[in-house]
């Protein structure tokens, strides 16, 4: 990597991890449950994630879940140490489950400041970890456990987000309390890409699309959106328009739609049209890969915690009716699984361990 961070060594390879036919259990079923999903994993209900080998619940907290496009690979922290062989104590570690094997595989033993990402392939892993008084994004290769980091020196490195195969990963370098840079770096080549330099410290939190092409970004300080175009060397934005505040919620997989929240409301801008579809009322909290699926919360305290919306056709589905939260790239491609966290005991039957769980539903 050039400039202020520099790479430990170059990733070239790039595997997408082999498919095995192993049927999850599900723990519940939906009332009018649809057709049966693909071969190797869980048929339309819900199934908790963080469990032992022998599916003994989590002695610990589980949270901040992200799931693939294909729903097989989760990512996840938690405190629990009986999730996987060999897990070790202090703190949150980085987990992911494959949801066709049932095995779940810490990822490092350093602990993590941040819930990890993963690439849409499922590959490749990144978190952040403490390095002295600074950070260093850790990337780990999944069926290796090859490793890499992102040493950003005297500087902090955060908010790391991949493309679909792990060659491209978007993150930012804080070069100093009133400075930072949003960038792009391609771990085959080296090649550094500044997208955006902030003259503030706020985190813009980046979202990248999966063929590494589209960068969604917030300029924190002036609650504005933006969209980076890396083929055509052009940006948009704000893409919400002058004088609205916006945060930045997700960049669809595809690039073509960036989820924000404006006020109390959701918007889903299109990129191409660079409209904007208004979802009211509701807090946006994840959109499917294909741009089709919102996954919002109420902005009141009443109504499901969580639910899925077509928004070709405006129509709603229930997660989850029990206390439970979600963040971005929680929703599988056609909106088919959903990943939550909650700390109902009512989800599953025989949850007693008293803390937060995660959570896969399969809708059809």
């Amino acid at each position: 990597m050039r400039g202020n961070a520099n790479r430990s060594f170059t990733l070239r390879m790039r595997a997408v991890l082999s498919a095995a036919v192993v049927v999850c259990a599900v723990t519940a079923v939906l009332p009018g449950a649809a057709v049966a999903g693909t071969a190797g994993v869980s048929t339309v209900g819900v199934e908790r994630i963080s469990v032992a080998p022998d599916g003994t619940q989590g002695d610990g907290a589980s949270v901040g879940a992200s799931i693939t496009p294909d729903g097989r690979h989760v990512v996840f922290s938690s405190s629990a140490l009986n999730l996987a062989p060999g897990t070790t104590t202090g703190g949150d570690k980085a987990f992911v489950r494959d949801r066709q094997t049932g095995q779940t595989q810490q990822i490092g033993h350093l602990s993590v400041l941040a819930p990890p990402v993963v690439s849409g392939d499922g590959g490749y892993v990144a978190y952040p970890v403490p390095l002295f008084r600074n950070v260093r994004i850790r990337q780990y290769k999944v069926s290796t456990g090859g490793t890499a980091s992102t040493n950003c020196s005297a500087y902090s490195c955060d908010q790391p987000a991949f493309n679909a195969t792990g060659r491209y990963i978007a993150l930012v370098v804080r070069q100093s309390s009133v400075s930072q840079r949003v960038e792009v770096h391609d771990d085959t080549t080296g090649v550094m890409e500044t997208v955006a330099t902030l003259g503030h410290a706020q985190a813009p939190k980046p979202s990248l699309s999966g063929d590494a092409r589209y960068v969604a970004y917030q300029d924190a300080a002036t609650q504005d959106v933006f969209v980076r175009d890396r083929t055509a060397g052009t940006t948009t934005g704000p893409v919400e328009g002058p004088s609205v505040a916006a945060a930045l919620v997700q960049l669809s997989d595809d690039g073509s739609k960036v989820v924000y929240l404006s006020g109390t409301d959701t918007y889903v801008h299109d990129v191409a049209s660079g409209t904007a579809q208004l979802v009211p009322d509701v807090k946006g909290v994840a959109i499917d890969p294909t741009g089709r699926y919102l996954l919002h919360a109420p902005t009141g305290t009443t109504g499901p915690s969580l639910t899925l919306r077509d928004l070709q056709t405006g129509t709603d589905e229930i997660v989850s009716d029990q206390p439970a939260s979600a963040r971005a790239d929680a929703v599988s491609a056609g909106g088919r699984e959903v990943v939550f966290q909650s700390t109902a005991t009512d989800i599953v039957p025989g949850d007693t361990n008293g803390t937060s769980d995660l959570f896969v539903r399969t809708l059809y």
